[in-house]
């Protein structure tokens, strides 16, 4: 009915196996009952924004969210962007007023009865003042309870920057840490097998053992890179009038595609 292996993130196409879905568990667990900064980290390609995505459908609707992609936020802009996607736009450019209004707009909607969530993705390339202002922001509440939630997607960098003596504040503020590791050979099998019936399809698996086995090998197991493998592969076989996936067509996807080594290709 669809592509199956289409790379941007999709909450109907997510994978729970892996430990992804109690990974999801426990965002949602931590959001809902803890008042520290959440982290999920994992490296590039592995899951990370699809799992975001997922777990902003799944909060309940009293939950306003907020979602930030853009690293390259200053101090101030931070601020300003979290006030205005919760309808309290700031005009003036400095950090103070903008502090001030975002407190006031998230008491407001405390008193309605609202919890916030800020999303920050790829946090690993965040400037480190704006890291401290995220610790800061953490600061807000009643003198009952934090008035937003944070949590920070990012990859393994992120975990380097926070093991800094100076970020070491912001560090004790992290009271779950989550983490989005590799598929293993087995769970990249089960996974392109999803993806296929997420898709639609109904037949016999287009993807052999033996393929899935050389995509796993490929790919570190990473799902970003399985998609690519598998989408090129699934090109190979029509352009070759075949219905499986052999390695043959997983050796040309591989051919066609120029992976940027991970820590993981090391180990593989």
């Amino acid at each position: 009915k669809e592509p199956p292996f289409r790379i941007t993130p999709h909450p109907e196409f997510f994978f729970d196996g892996a430990d992804r879905g109690a990974t999801l568990e426990g965002l949602l667990y931590a959001i809902l009952h803890d008042e520290g900064i959440v982290k999920v980290s994992g490296e590039i390609g592995s899951g990370k924004t699809t799992l975001c995505r997922v777990l902003m459908e799944r909060l309940p609707p009293e939950v306003e969210t907020v979602f930030l992609a853009n690293p390259s936020f200053s101090r101030s802009e931070i601020l300003h962007a979290i006030a205005e996607e919760l309808g309290a736009p700031v005009e003036d450019g400095s950090a103070a007023p903008a502090l001030r209004q975002l407190q006031s707009r998230l008491i407001e909607l405390y008193g309605e009865g609202r919890r916030v969530v800020v999303m920050i993705d790829e946090a690993h390339a965040m400037p480190e003042e704006t890291l401290e202002q995220v610790r800061l922001l953490s600061n807000l509440e009643t003198t009952t309870q934090k008035l937003l939630q944070i949590v920070l997607f990012g990859q393994p960098e992120l975990d380097e920057t926070l093991a800094k003596p100076h970020m070491r504040q912001l560090k004790d503020r992290i009271t779950h840490s989550f983490r989005t590791r590799p598929l293993l050979a087995a769970e990249v099998a089960k996974y392109i097998t999803f993806r296929m019936r997420a898709a639609g399809y109904r037949g016999p698996d287009v993807f052999s053992a033996t393929a899935a086995m050389a995509i796993a090998r490929a790919s570190s197991g990473l799902t970003r890179r399985i998609n690519v493998l598998c989408d090129k592969s699934l090109l190979a076989a029509f352009a070759s009038n075949a219905h499986a996936v052999t390695p043959k067509e997983v050796r040309a996807a591989v051919n066609d595609s120029d992976f940027a080594p991970i820590a993981t290709d090391k180990k593989a």
